[in-house]
């Protein structure tokens, strides 16, 4: 298999796409990030933080992850829809997350939609009924996509279902995140780890 040139090589020397700057982006990277999650609040959990990471790294929200869950009912959805102007003043005191208003809105507005289409089979299935036939198979970070077909559809059909902070390239980022694609550099020790996408 080809090796991209732009691989890190950690202290452990294996070679990761990102992560070995830290030890929880490390760990992140090792053990979840492109792994398939396909139960509801899993997935509602990784796109509410998705939405928050919006303009910030993604070091700072793991940190925040812990504080996150208890904020957020460990994201539980049904629980999350429940949030009213009272959660609301408590989230915007709580030092622990991103206190920033349109985000915390746009949470619990898509905790709402989340619940609404469980009739329709769920946020899951949905999300998952977007994975493409081929994955990339990037040899730099050049070649990683920042956006597809799939994550421009996604994304419009969850506006149509009234989510919020669910861009394209949002919404590419959280397959990645999911394992519905495989953007692991090629060489990563992580490549394949979906169990998805055979070499």
């Amino acid at each position: 298999m080809a090796v991209s040139p732009d691989l890190e090589i950690g202290s452990d020397g294996l070679s990761r796409t990102w992560g070995t700057s830290d030890p929880l982006l490390r760990d992140y990277y090792d053990t979840e990030w492109g792994m398939p999650v396909r139960d509801e609040r899993g997935v509602f959990e990784r796109l509410s933080l998705e939405a928050f990471q919006s303009g910030l790294s993604w070091l700072t929200i793991l940190r925040k992850r812990p504080a996150f869950r208890a904020a957020f009912a460990d994201f539980d959805p049904e629980a999350v829809a429940a949030f009213d102007d009272a959660d609301v003043a408590r989230l915007m005191a709580d030092q622990g997350i991103v206190r920033n208003r349109l985000k915390v809105d746009a949470t619990i507005n898509n905790a709402r939609a989340t619940v609404a289409l469980r009739p329709a089979g769920g946020l899951a299935d949905l999300v998952w009924s977007y994975k493409p036939e081929v994955t990339p198979t990037p040899m730099s970070w050049a070649e990683v996509p920042a956006v597809s077909l799939e994550s421009i559809a996604l994304a419009k059909r969850l506006k149509r279902e009234g989510f919020r902070f669910v861009g394209p390239t949002t919404m590419y980022a959280l397959m990645s995140a999911l394992g519905i694609v495989d953007t692991h550099l090629m060489g990563s020790h992580r490549r394949g780890c979906s169990g998805l996408w055979p070499e």
